[in-house]
């Protein structure tokens, strides 16, 4: 691969941040819970305010990278540390999303499970990408990469399990952190677990091939002579 693709693969990582962002932006507006994996951070920013939810995101991506690091060692990439910066960017795009939808009124039930839907359809676009672009993985998947490498166990089923985990987690903390009530975790977040795979599937399937084509069309073109086509 190219310098020049990389960089365009890079680019394409970050647009996949934002939309990803987006998505979780307006899962959140619809207060019915978030993704799984997003549901610890989104909990806590509940009941320490203090912090917006992006730097919340932004600290919860830094624990599961260093989890990566104890978990995988000496084998631990140093390519994957970018996963660090790549998560503050993800966290200030999550707290633009959330200005962004904060104007949207939220009037019902039916709204908010709109709300929910159409944050997972965008966040689905968002992985989508993130999965065409192909240069690093987000701190959550690379977490899941690194106990399924150690473990030698499948990735989707790693994957589910971590999934569980979070919201089995976010659901204690609540418990705990708002005397026995449960905040923040709701059958939006059960929609978000079961649709944002298939969303990711669907988008790749028919997004893939016209974004592979497009960089490999501009790098081409790019590379011809000045007045050539």
């Amino acid at each position: 691969m190219s310098r020049k693709e990389l960089a365009k693969r890079y680019l394409l990582f970050i647009v996949s941040l934002f939309f990803a962002a987006m998505g979780v932006a307006i899962t959140k507006r619809g207060e019915l819970g978030v993704s799984p994996i997003s549901s610890v951070a989104n909990l806590v920013s509940c009941r320490y305010s203090g912090l917006s939810l992006g730097m919340w995101l932004i600290l919860w991506n830094c624990v599961l990278i260093l989890g990566q690091i104890l978990i995988l060692r000496k084998d631990f990439n140093k390519i994957q540390l970018l996963q660090i910066p790549l998560s503050f960017v993800f966290g200030y795009f999550t707290d633009f999303g959330m200005w962004c939808v904060s104007f949207i009124p939220v009037t019902g039930y039916a709204v908010r499970l709109l709300l929910v839907v159409c944050g997972v359809v965008v966040l689905g676009f968002g992985i989508a990408l993130s999965v065409i672009a192909n240069v690093i993985m987000n701190s959550g998947e690379a977490f899941v990469k690194a106990v399924s490498d150690q473990t030698k166990q499948n990735f989707g089923n790693i994957k589910i399990a971590f999934d569980i985990f979070c919201v089995i987690l976010s659901v204690v903390l609540s418990l705990f952190f708002f005397s026995g009530q449960i905040i923040g975790t709701r059958e939006g977040t059960v929609i978000s677990a079961l649709l944002t795979g298939v969303a990711v599937k669907f988008f790749v399937k028919y997004t893939k091939g016209p974004v592979d084509k497009m960089m490999e069309t501009n790098i081409r073109k790019s590379a011809l002579p000045a007045g050539k086509d």
